[in-house]
């Protein structure tokens, strides 16, 4: 079994130690047992903890290969080259050359963006 390393801080800076996630927010540990009741009674949420483990890593490392993924009925993670730019120091005003990059994006698909916009509709009444 080939072990991968865990991100060393995956929230964002602003979510200060003991702060709790707003409850529109699906942790990853939501993500496993949803899972698990999906499956049913037959996997135990360990076993499902690694399945969904395995699921992400091998996304991680595909796109640190430079390789989209396509989930039919989801969406697209792909890897995006941005261009070298010419920025401002906030402090002082000179000019900093950012330099160019890969970043990871997700496009969603027209099935997910349509399920999204029906929770819009929802919402306003």
């Amino acid at each position: 079994m080939a072990v991968f390393g865990q991100l060393q801080n995956p929230l964002p800076g602003w979510i200060l130690e003991g702060a709790t996630l707003p409850e529109e927010w699906m942790t990853k540990a939501d993500l496993v047992e949803q899972v698990a009741e999906a499956i049913g009674p037959g996997i135990t949420k360990k076993d499902c903890a690694l399945v969904v483990d395995g699921f992400l890593n091998a996304v991680k490392l595909a796109l640190a290969e430079g390789e989209n993924i396509e989930i039919r009925g989801f969406g697209t993670f792909k890897v995006r080259s941005r261009k070298s730019r010419m920025a401002r120091n906030p402090r002082t005003g000179d000019p900093v050359e950012v330099p160019s990059r890969s970043v990871p994006v997700f496009k969603p698909s027209k099935h997910l963006r349509a399920r999204v916009a029906g929770l819009d509709r929802i919402a306003h009444y």
